[in-house]
């Protein structure tokens, strides 16, 4: 249906997350993947949803050349725990952390994508609660040593034995803590 539906655009995802590029696919949407750095830098003083709408906007400001009938879609995820963000872990340590502290607790997942052409862009975001149980040091160095948790927010992907193991429950989007708002993307997407 999207493909169809965006025939006349040139769809652009700007993202290096293989979990994104797989869902844009099975979207059935033609696209291609560009990317530019960007430093993920963002005030202080922005709360949850408010990080993640300035960072896929931030992102999406690196294009500063879109052309008509070209479309960009960026995003961005955090976990949200305690009123902090938790990124991407820089080291084993800083996600053995991370997982010790989502032990035992609930959640939120933020993300938010940007969909911009030349002379429009759509934010939108969506949050999930996930609830964790209790995880042990040795469940988490197992973790982190055969997985790899490194390019993932809060230092964990649902979608693999962490999530088969710790995940108690989840309110919203699965997708979402995966890292992209599906629904709410082909929603969007629909509407132009």
């Amino acid at each position: 249906m999207l493909r169809e539906k965006l025939q006349n655009y040139q769809v652009i995802l700007a993202s290096a997350s293989p979990r994104r590029h797989q869902f844009l696919k099975e979207l059935d949407l033609d696209f291609t993947i560009e990317i530019r750095e960007v430093e993920e830098v963002y005030p202080q003083e922005l709360k949850g949803s408010e990080i993640t709408d300035f960072l896929a906007d931030l992102k999406s400001k690196a294009f500063t050349d879109l052309k008509e009938k070209e479309l960009l879609i960026t995003s961005d995820t955090i976990v949200w725990l305690d009123n902090k963000a938790l990124g991407k872990p820089k080291s084993p340590e800083e996600a053995f952390n991370m997982l010790r502290a989502l032990s035992g607790k609930k959640h939120d997942v933020i993300s938010s994508i940007s969909i911009k052409g030349k002379h429009f862009q759509k934010i939108v975001n969506d949050i999930t609660v996930v609830y964790f149980k209790e995880i042990t040091d040795a469940e988490i160095n197992y973790y982190i040593n055969n997985y790899k948790p490194f390019d993932k927010a809060g230092s964990y992907g649902i979608q693999e034995w962490i999530g088969l193991i710790a995940i108690e429950k989840i309110e919203g989007s699965f997708f979402n803590v995966v890292g992209l708002p599906v629904e709410k993307l082909y929603k969007e997407l629909m509407k132009l």
